[in-house]
């Protein structure tokens, strides 16, 4: 059979987990890695295809069924809409780029050219994340009435001499990682319509933040709460307890989400389960029924890769949409807002 045909343009960290996915699937392959360093010429050669230096030569020479764009944020745009404009599907890595004006002029176009766009919200393609949602909008837990949620996790010290920009303004957990939360629970929760925030920088002093508690009010009614810390000695994070990561040590013991409804609620990823027998016996004095979702864990990387390919195929479309990227970084960036002005942000 035929594999689907992928480029990969940045060749760093993530870039290079993409290629390795590339490389063992059935269904997709790599074709090209773009990028101008001599290490990803040495990473081409040694996955045995072409080597270009940028899109246009790429694009000049061969044309791709799909691109992976995992370059870096400030050219998320420019590339995003090269690739449009070429009407190649991409996989743009998120945040699907660094303002949310760019964020726009990238979803104007693929919709106006009709060409696919899936946003690389990875955790979105997490067997974890289909159990979560399956418990949640299936009714086990009732109405949902709150979810409580934390990343909390110690960067530590060379994280920020190796890059003085990310003790900056413009850096810090909230728009480096909060992001990756809000999809989460935009798809255990529904859509956010309100935050409320306050960030800290006492433990390290540095002009970025480094705690932040944020509350988020969604539009179905329910309430949030959400610690983020990057000097927090904490596993309470989605990485040290989804095991999904072999990079980060994982506890089977911590869970980083708790869903609450009226008639149980879902601790995630650990997929503990209590819930009343019955609705007669709801009741703070009552015991819960105490029991485990089960999960068969897989890479999400290697997943949303194996749904790229469909969606290049016209099989299926994103699940992750450019909306929904854009959706994303609009809720982030509230988040900044309301931890600046020390009140609420609607959106």
């Amino acid at each position: 059979m035929q594999t689907t045909r992928i480029a990969v343009a940045g060749a760093g960290y993530i870039g290079q987990a993409h290629i390795t996915v590339l490389q063992s699937s059935s269904t997709v392959s790599l074709c090209a890695v773009v990028d101008p360093s001599p290490a990803a010429q040495a990473i081409a050669a040694s996955a045995g295809v072409a080597w270009f230096a940028s899109l246009d030569d790429l694009l000049a020479v061969q044309r791709p069924d799909g691109i992976v764009l995992a370059t870096p944020n400030a050219l998320h745009e420019s590339h995003a809409l090269q690739c449009i404009t070429a009407r190649v599907p991409i996989l743009l890595e998120k945040p699907i780029a660094p303002t949310v004006k760019e964020a726009e002029h990238i979803v104007a176009l693929s919709e106006k050219k009709g060409t696919p766009v899936l946003i690389g919200h990875h955790r979105a393609h997490s067997p974890i994340m289909a159990k979560a949602c399956e418990v949640v909008h299936g009714g086990q837990l009732g109405r949902i009435v709150a979810v409580q949620g934390s990343a909390m996790f110690y960067k530590p010290d060379e994280y920020f001499v190796q890059a003085a920009w990310r003790r900056e303004l413009g850096a810090g957990p909230i728009l480096l990682n909060m992001i990756h939360e809000v999809h989460n629970l935009r798809m255990l929760c529904g859509e956010i319509e309100a935050v409320q925030a306050f960030k800290s920088h006492a433990v390290r002093g540095f002009a970025v933040e480094d705690t932040v508690a944020i509350t988020l009010q969604f539009v179905s009614g329910t309430l949030g709460t959400f610690m983020l810390s990057d000097t927090a000695a904490s596993a309470k994070s989605w990485e040290q307890t989804s095991q999904e990561n072999k990079a980060y040590p994982s506890y089977s013991d911590e869970d980083c989400y708790c869903v609450s409804g009226t008639k149980g609620s879902l601790a995630v990823p650990t997929m503990r389960l209590k819930t009343y027998a019955s609705d007669a016996d709801r009741s703070w004095w009552k015991p819960f029924e105490v029991s485990q979702a089960s999960v068969a864990l897989d890479d999400p990387i290697k997943l949303q890769m194996a749904h790229f390919g469909a969606v290049v195929r016209g099989e299926c479309a994103p699940l992750v949409s450019a909306r929904d990227g854009l959706q994303n970084l609009r809720v982030t960036e509230a988040i900044v807002k309301a931890a600046q002005m020390g009140s609420t942000v609607k959106l």
